[in-house]
Formats: structure tokens, C-alpha cells, sequence
């Protein structure tokens, strides 16, 4: 095939075509790009640009024979109420097939305050489990296998108190902890670009990030020190190529500030991993996985002078887009979740959560979220897609969609670069705007009916809400943990806690790592919102400035 062909082709048949019936007027990606109405082998990369899996650049997967060797690990977010609800969940999903955990937390715990804290009235436990101290952390995980299983847990701004409590629930066990598995979402860049459950100022915050890098590379080697998160971008409203700029960006940064603090790249990039987000458009989904494996790849070994495979190989959890779930006709959701989670396994995923149907409503019910897993398990087990390793690598349509996101979140990434790299662009509020004119364009197109929700702007049925049992969290629960908080003060030794805390803004004072202070805290029974409070008193807060 030439040029000459495939235009020959434009000016007879395809003319011919449009001349009696004209394509529909929506054929677009995120962002509202068009897309090419045919790809062909002219749209093909040279080789070297998609490669072997297993091999640099990675477009095709990080490891050789993907899932032919073992399938992406089956988590299940989950967490809500008290400790031991949530450790009753985390049973239930074990039983019923995942493989590893993920825990979500309360918005208390995600922001430092305590349950008996005014600031948490009337939050506690309700999109997450409230965790208050270690007597919480041991509920949480009481008879769950700390050394076998792997435990994903959110959380950003105290994402090293969490890690901390964990640690220290495996020391009581006689785990050894250089053995743990899992990861700490750890990623605060992304709360000040999209979410808002951060606590300090940017560039404290990242030291913190940097002093857990140090040392999780010492003591819990196989634990993944950060995830580096797209998810919330996209859920902010971004389009796809800005979710795959502004993560990898955030990325940068942090590779960034580790070697500023005197880290080497090989030393801790072979445990950063990232947690993307997956969409209704399906090729686009598949391309923008391909292409942040490569761009990353690229970025580690040209722009950090990473050496080791380990270093440059992209390693990501998927969740399926909760802001595509709909609160009507939720059975469509379904269908929705299925089709994202194939995108994330034909796109190379090592992990995946699937979100429940009812989640546009509450948190998941326990039958949701077994349908939810049971949805992953049908991919795996029935589908065929996980015998083939990058299954549509190759095709035209896919390799011309890799290359062009690629080339738009390079121009961003560059635009982000010129500002000073992206905590600068972030107090400037760059990243911000942008996602907000994304989302603005978005719902736009959805009132205008341009954008087409089935079940919301189309097809719609009068009186088809949901008619199902919704999870619900009781409101004595609150009291309760409150009051649990409250006795666990009482009967601790303040003397051995107060010290300890003054140990912990010390060392936050001067260069010290503060992470063996926080563990020395949380091992006293000082709560997670001492620990913040101490922090919050040598660090300050960040306030978030209105953007225009």
C-alpha cells in the first residue's frame, strides 16, 4: 500500500459513500479530537517503537509472557464503618476469589483528624474505615495472612502513618517486614491538581514522600512506595492525554526530589508504581496504557540515566472510571465496568478493581461488589484475551492512537517542563485549569445531548431508579469509634506518647528521616491525628487558592 492508494481510495469509494449517507457528527475521542475514519499499515511506528514485550520500550508490556504466566492480581476496593466491618469485607472478597486487598479510608483518617475530632462529625467511616491507631490497625487485619497477601492501601497525606501502622501490626506478628507486599498510594501532587485531601504545603509534603522512598528501600524493600495516580485526574475530568501528561509529570517530580535528596535512580524507581484510570472508549484506553509505558520507559533511561530494566519497566493498578457510573438505570453500569476492565487487561494492567453498579448511589453491597469481581474472573477465565500477550498490538487503528496520545502528553509535559516542573505548575495552577476547562467541555456536551449517556440523556425511562439494597453505614457506628479513640487514650502511657511526639517534630524540624519517629509514635498508641497535628504544627497548611 501507498499514499497514492489510500488517497485514490478517499477520492472514489469513501467519496461515493459520504455522498449518500454522511457519517454521524460525534466520531471523537476525549477532549472531543476526532478520530480517523480508517487507519492502515502507513499509520505503523517503526519497530522499535513498539518492540517485544518484556523489552524496552515496553509499549507491549513490561513482562514477556503477561498473563500466559499469571493473571493481573484481582483487588477489590474496599473499606467502610469500623475496623472490624471492614476486615469482615476484606474475609468475604479473600473467599470469594480476589487476590489482594485494597483499602479505602474514611475522610477523617485521609485528612489527619481523629474520629473524636470536630472536624470529623458526622464523616466517620462513611466512604472508607476510620482508622484512629494501631488497636484499629490490628481489627483491620485481625486473621488476614500479612506475610502472604498483598494490601493496597489509598492514602496520600498520611500515607506514612498508614504504612507505619501496618509495619508495626506485621512487627507484633513476628512478620518479618522486609517481606511485605503492597503499596501506599502516596501520591500528594495529584490531591492538590484534582482531589483536595491534602494536609501541607507542596514541598514538605514531598519531603515526606522522599524520606518513605529512603526508607521503605531499607527496610521493606518489596514494597511500592508510591502510586503514582492518574485516576483522580481523569475522575476530576481531564481527557485522556491530559491524565497520562499530568501523572507522568507528577512522576518526574517525584524522581526529581528523590535524587535531589541524594537517592540513586535504581535504588527506589524499580518500586514506583502508578494507578490509572479506565474510560468507556476502549481503543483510546488500550493506546493510552501502551503509551505511558513507553514514555516512561523513555523518560527513566533518557531524562534520569536509569540502568536497570527494573527502573524503567511501568508497573500500574487500573480502576474502572467511577464518574462514568450512572445513579440511572444502574444495570448499564455493568456493561460500563466490563468493558473498562477489558481495556485495562488488553491494555497490560497488573492489577484491576472493578467498581460495583450501585457505586453512583453508595458504596458498593456485598453482592455488587461480588458481581464486580466476578466480572474480572469472566475476562480472565472465559474471554481468551489473557492467552495472547498484547493481544492488539500491531493493529493500525491502536498503534496510530499510542502515538498520538504520546505526542499530546509530550506537549504537555514539555508546557509543564517551561514552568519550572510541576509543583511550580501546580501553585500556578495550571493543571487545574485545564482539567476544569476539560470537564466544563464535557458536561457541555452532555446537556447538549452531543455526548450521549445511555440511560441520562438518551434512552431514558420515567421511574427506572434503582431498586436495589444500598449499603448503608449506621450512624451509632460514629459514637462508638469515638468512644474507642477516646478509652485508648486513657489507658496508654502519655509520658512515652508525648515523647514521642516531640521526637517527631524534631526531627520533621531539622533533615532527619521522619519516618522512624512516626513508627516510634504510632507504636506508643499516639493517634494518626497526633501524628498529623504534629506535623501540621512544623509544616503548616496548605490553603488552596480560587482559580479562574
Amino acid at each position: 500500500m501507498t499514499r497514492d492508494d489510500l488517497r485514490r481510495w478517499q477520492e472514489t469509494v469513501r467519496a461515493r459513500a459520504l455522498a449518500r449517507v454522511p457519517e454521524r457528527s460525534r466520531c471523537v475521542r476525549s477532549g472531543g479530537r476526532p478520530v480517523a475514519a480508517l487507519h492502515t499499515p502507513l499509520d505503523l511506528p517503526p519497530f522499535e517503537r513498539i518492540g517485544f514485550p518484556g523489552e524496552f520500550p515496553y509499549t507491549r508490556g513490561v513482562q514477556p509472557t503477561m498473563y500466559r504466566a499469571s493473571l493481573w492480581t484481582m483487588r477489590q476496593y474496599a473499606g467502610f464503618g469500623t475496623a472490624a466491618e471492614s476486615n469482615a469485607r476484606y474475609r468475604y472478597l479473600l473467599e470469594q476469589g480476589t487476590t489482594g486487598l485494597s483499602v479505602a479510608f474514611d475522610l477523617p483518617t485521609q485528612m489527619g483528624y481523629d474520629s473524636d475530632d470536630e472536624m470529623a462529625l458526622g464523616e466517620v467511616g462513611r466512604v472508607g474505615v476510620a482508622i484512629d491507631s494501631i488497636e484499629d490497625m490490628r481489627v483491620l487485619f485481625d486473621g488476614l495472612p500479612l506475610d502472604q497477601i498483598s494490601t493496597s492501601m489509598t492514602i496520600n497525606a498520611t500515607a506514612s502513618t498508614l504504612l507505619a501502622l501496618y509495619v508495626a501490626v506485621a512487627r507484633e506478628r513476628g512478620v518479618d517486614v522486609a517481606g511485605l507486599r503492597g503499596t501506599v498510594q502516596n501520591d500528594v501532587l495529584k490531591e492538590y491538581i484534582a482531589r483536595g485531601t491534602y494536609i501541607y504545603p507542596p514541598r514538605p509534603s514531598m519531603r515526606i514522600v522522599t524520606d518513605m522512598f529512603r526508607w521503605c528501600a531499607e527496610h521493606t524493600p518489596r514494597w511500592n512506595t508510591i502510586s503514582i495516580s492518574g485516576y483522580h485526574i481523569r475522575e476530576a475530568g481531564s481527557t485522556a492525554a491530559q491524565e497520562l501528561a499530568f501523572t507522568l509529570a507528577d512522576g518526574i517530580a517525584y524522581v526529581e526530589a528523590a535524587l535531589s535528596a541524594g537517592l540513586a535512580i535504581d535504588t527506589f524507581a524499580p518500586r514506583l508504581s502508578f494507578f490509572f484510570n479506565a474510560h468507556n472508549n476502549l481503543l483510546e484506553e488500550v493506546a493510552k496504557f501502551r503509551a505511558a509505558r513507553r514514555m516512561w520507559a523513555t523518560l527513566a533511561r533518557q531524562r534520569f540515566g536509569a540502568s536497570q530494566a527494573r527502573s524503567m519497566r511501568m508497573r500500574f493498578h487500573t480502576q474502572t472510571g467511577g464518574s462514568t457510573l450512572a445513579a440511572q438505570q444502574i444495570d448499564n453500569n455493568v456493561v460500563r465496568v466490563a468493558l473498562q476492565a477489558l481495556a485495562a487487561v488488553l491494555g497490560g494492567t497488573q492489577s484491576l478493581h472493578t467498581n460495583g453498579r450501585d457505586e453512583a448511589l453508595a458504596l458498593p453491597s456485598e453482592d455488587s461488589a461480588r458481581l464486580a469481581l466476578r466480572t474480572q474472573q469472566v475476562i480472565a477465565y472465559e474471554s481468551g484475551v489473557a492467552d495472547f500477550v498484547d493481544p492488539l498490538g500491531g493493529s493500525w487503528a491502536v498503534e496510530a492512537l499510542t502515538d498520538e496520545l504520546e505526542a499530546e502528553a509530550l506537549a504537555l509535559i514539555d508546557e509543564i517542563d517551561g514552568m519550572g516542573g510541576m509543583v511550580a505548575a501546580i501553585e500556578a495552577g495550571f493543571p487545574q485549569r485545564e482539567i476544569q476547562a476539560s470537564a466544563y467541555a464535557t458536561q457541555l456536551a452532555l446537556e447538549s445531548g452531543e455526548l450521549v449517556r445511555v440511560g441520562v440523556n438518551q434512552f431514558v425511562e420515567d421511574g427506572a431508579e434503582a431498586h436495589t439494597a444500598l449499603l448503608r453505614v449506621d450512624p451509632a457506628l460514629e459514637e462508638a469509634q469515638i468512644q474507642r479513640v477516646t478509652a485508648l487514650r486513657a489507658r496508654r502511657d502519655d509520658g512515652i506518647a508525648t515523647a514521642r511526639l516531640d521526637a517527631l517534630r524534631q526531627a520533621a524540624s531539622g533533615a532527619d528521616n521522619v519516618m522512624p519517629p512516626i513508627l516510634d509514635a504510632v507504636e506508643a498508641s499516639c493517634t494518626l491525628g497526633e501524628v498529623a497535628g504534629a506535623l501540621r504544627e512544623v509544616f503548616g497548611t496548605y490553603q488552596e487558592q480560587p482559580l479562574l
